[in-house]
């Protein structure tokens, strides 16, 4: 029988044996992106072996509630808030790169950024926040999230794995094109959602990565509450648990879950880039 991936609520270990995950690159605009959308889910692919790394376009230098304050300094106290928010997930590297908070745009200088860390970790899944808007929640959807979900979009496919596309980091620096086979995007607009990930026993980890960025939480009790309130309908929504790559079963009650909108990008069916 043919399920709806919108239903379908995969535990860790299923959605690693469905992604055939052993590397995930995961792409955020400002410090606390990949947390807010998808820390548990990395913090179970983490304990489960994944190498996970995570790249940054910006230091975050515009964020935080406090008027006044000094940019540079900002994005230093930012990026050392990020590390140890990767810390307690268990990434591997935090990348940065050099866009200005508040001003990101997908151009060709940012897609060649992003395919050049791309074809240096070369991974299995890549993360990102989505390159569309959700009208239900503006706040998921700050102009640099869609800048960024753009520019990675674009840098999967096809700018990494056409050859002609920025041949300079193959000749300088042996950066050879390859394929991205999965694609997830964070904060999606709910009719994109086709992914979600139970992560119940991980909400811990999510909410002290959270905790990290003290800059940007003027009531950090409420915040987690959000959080937490949004994993519970998260999970809510789905009606089954595919539990392992032998098949599903029944929902589980009172659960955990992130969400996703799951591309495959380059699967058995892909032809010739068609």
């Amino acid at each position: 029988m043919t399920r709806d991936r919108r239903s379908t609520l995969h535990s860790p270990d299923a959605l690693i044996d469905v992604l055939g995950a052993r590397r995930v690159l995961a792409f955020g605009a400002h410090p606390d992106d990949v947390d807010f959308g998808a820390a548990a889910t990395v913090a179970a692919l983490a304990a489960r072996g994944v190498d996970v790394t995570l790249c940054l376009l910006t230091a975050g230098d515009a964020g935080g509630f406090e008027t006044g304050h000094d940019r540079v300094e900002m994005a230093r106290r930012r990026q050392a808030e990020q590390e140890e928010a990767a810390a307690v997930l268990g990434v591997r590297e935090v990348i940065l790169l050099d866009e200005k908070d508040g001003w990101v745009e997908p151009t060709a200088d940012l897609i060649r950024q992003i395919v050049r860390v791309m074809r240096q970790v070369r991974p299995d899944v890549v993360m990102s926040p989505h390159p569309e808007r959700a009208w239900d929640r503006m706040q998921k959807s700050h102009p640099d999230h869609l800048a960024c979900g753009e520019a990675v979009v674009r840098a999967c496919y096809p700018a990494v794995e056409n050859p002609f596309a920025f041949p300079e980091l193959a000749e300088q620096e042996g950066l050879e094109a390859f394929k991205i086979r999965h694609l997830m995007l964070m904060a999606a607009p709910e009719e994109r959602v086709n992914l979600r990930v139970e992560v119940s026993g991980y909400e811990d980890r999510k909410l002290e990565a959270l905790r990290q960025h003290f800059s940007q939480h003027p009531d950090p009790a409420r915040m987690e509450e959000f959080v937490l309130t949004r994993l519970r309908r998260i999970h809510a929504a789905a009606g089954i648990v595919d539990t392992s790559s032998e098949g599903p079963a029944e929902g589980l009650a009172g659960g955990l879950a992130e969400d996703f909108h799951w591309v495959v990008v380059n699967g058995p069916d892909t032809f010739a880039g068609f």
